[in-house]
C-alpha cells in the first residue's frame, strides 16, 4: 500500500498495489501493521456498507462528538463519489479546511480520516456502494454533523445533490454550532 497525505494534517489517501495476471488483480486494501508505521489508528474495528441508488445522492457532513470520534477508512466498491473530510479540531493547523477525493471502484483508492474530522459524501453514479471500516462503535448520542453547503467551510462539491436526507438537510451551519475562525480552504484532490 502507498499512502499519500492530503493537505489536512492527518487524513490520507491510501493506494493498494495490486499484482495482475489473466485471472485479474489481486491487493492488500488493509494492513493494520502498515497503519501503525504510518501513525494511523489501525484499530478498525467496524464495518458498514452505504448503498445508495441514486446518482447526486448526498451524505454528512457527520462526526461523532468527544470522546467518541471516530477513525474511517473509506472505499467505494461500486460506483463513484466525491468523498470529503473537514477538519474541525480547533488547535489544528488545518482547522476548517477541507479536502475531497473521487473514489471509484475502478481506481480502488481508499480514504483514511482520523478522529476529529467530519465526513460526507455526493454519489456521482447510480447504484455506488461505500465500504467504511471505522474505529469505534457508533454513539448515537453523541452523533451530529453540520450542513452540507456551510458558507464557512464552502466545499466545492462537483454536482448540486438531488437526494438528502431530512437530517442532513436540517443540519445547522458550524457557526451556531460554536465553531468559529478563519477559512483558508485547499483546492479538492482529484
Amino acid at each position: 500500500m502507498t499512502f499519500t497525505e492530503t493537505p489536512l494534517q492527518g487524513a490520507f489517501i491510501v493506494t493498494m498495489e495490486s499484482s495482475y495476471d489473466e485471472r485479474g488483480s489481486f491487493g492488500r486494501a488493509f494492513s493494520a501493521r502498515e497503519f501503525r508505521e504510518h501513525g494511523l489508528d489501525s484499530e478498525l474495528t467496524e464495518i458498514s456498507i452505504s448503498r445508495n441508488l441514486r446518482d447526486r445522492t448526498l451524505r454528512g457532513m457527520h462526526y461523532q462528538q468527544s470522546p467518541y470520534e471516530e477513525a474511517k477508512l473509506v472505499r467505494v466498491i461500486r460506483g463513484t463519489a466525491f468523498d470529503v473530510a473537514v477538519d474541525i479540531r480547533p488547535a489544528s493547523p488545518t482547522y476548517l479546511k477541507w479536502v475531497g477525493v473521487e473514489l471509484t471502484a475502478e481506481n480502488q483508492l481508499a480514504f483514511y480520516i482520523p478522529k476529529g474530522f467530519a465526513h460526507g459524501f455526493l454519489t456521482l453514479e447510480e447504484n455506488t456502494d461505500i465500504l467504511y471500516q471505522i474505529s469505534d462503535t457508533y454513539h448515537g448520542a453523541s452523533a451530529t454533523g453540520f450542513a452540507w453547503n456551510d458558507p464557512s467551510v464552502e466545499i466545492s462539491w462537483p454536482k448540486l445533490p438531488t437526494i438528502i436526507s431530512s437530517g442532513d438537510a436540517a443540519m445547522p451551519n458550524l457557526t451556531r454550532r460554536g465553531f468559529q475562525g478563519e477559512v483558508d480552504l485547499y483546492e479538492p484532490v482529484v
